[in-house]
């Protein structure tokens, strides 16, 4: 097996006398889909704004295909290779989703990009196409959400960070969603998501790495971490009964 193509190496975060992450490490293979859970709080967040340069760690380093990218600028850790989605959905509501997506699809690029051709690509690839020049302030969640995906491509990332893409869809909506990251992995892009709906981790992930009060606790396939007992104590709090007891 090759190089990673991200490896976060025990990164430190503090805000005050808080510590949102303390000597977290973690791997990610080229095509995998990687799970990152935990309680609110945990620090999941906070681990993708320090990936992709919002913040910078007290200690540790992030490198991106072998190459150190701690502290560098969102933009230029965009120019990388890596996109990624927000809790909140962001998009440029007054203009329409194909301009939504011709934005980042120039971003920085000499050669103009692609253009519209491109842009409506990815618009049937996250299924929006026949809505393509209406504005997208008119959608409605669950097509937002498809739509920042399809922004996040158009840089077109090798490493795409999911922050509770299935969040507030129903579940017909979810599925469909958990499809189209599908559909992303196949064509070629590595995923790490962050996701509290269980279903989608297990069912959607080769490997979990779970974060509790800012420190990884287990990491290892879906069915592993599922009966790890430090997993099921900060998910079910200090009364959950042991793997021992069962």
């Amino acid at each position: 097996m090759g190089r990673p193509l991200l490896e976060v190496e025990r990164v430190s975060v503090h805000f005050g006398g808080l510590a949102a992450l303390s000597e977290v490490s973690l791997a990610v293979e080229p095509g995998q889909i990687v799970g990152l859970i935990g309680p609110n709080g945990a620090g999941k967040t906070t681990l993708f704004n320090v990936v992709t340069g919002l913040i910078r760690p007290a200690r540790g380093e992030v490198r991106f295909k072998g190459e150190a990218i701690t502290g560098l600028p969102p933009f230029k850790v965009c120019w990388r290779g890596i996109a990624r989605t927000f809790q909140l959905v962001r998009i440029l509501p007054a203009l329409s989703l194909i301009e939504n997506v011709l934005v980042p699809l120039y971003f920085g690029r000499r050669d103009g990009g692609a253009g519209e051709a491109e842009a409506r690509r990815l618009l049937t690839l996250v299924g929006l196409e026949a809505r393509a020049d209406d504005p997208a302030h008119v959608l409605p969640l669950a097509d937002r959400k498809r739509l920042e995906i399809a922004r996040a491509l158009a840089t077109r990332p090798e490493l795409l960070l999911l922050d509770e893409a299935l969040s507030g869809l129903r579940a017909a909506e979810a599925q469909r969603l958990m499809e189209l990251i599908r559909a992303i992995r196949a064509q070629g892009t590595t995923i790490i998501m962050i996701e509290h709906i269980m279903k989608a981790i297990m069912t959607l992930s080769d490997r979990v790495v779970v974060l509790h009060h800012g420190e990884k606790i287990a990491e290892g396939s879906p069915e592993e971490v599922a009966q790890a007992p430090a997993v099921i104590q900060a998910y079910l709090g200090p009364h959950a009964p042991s793997a021992a007891s069962e």
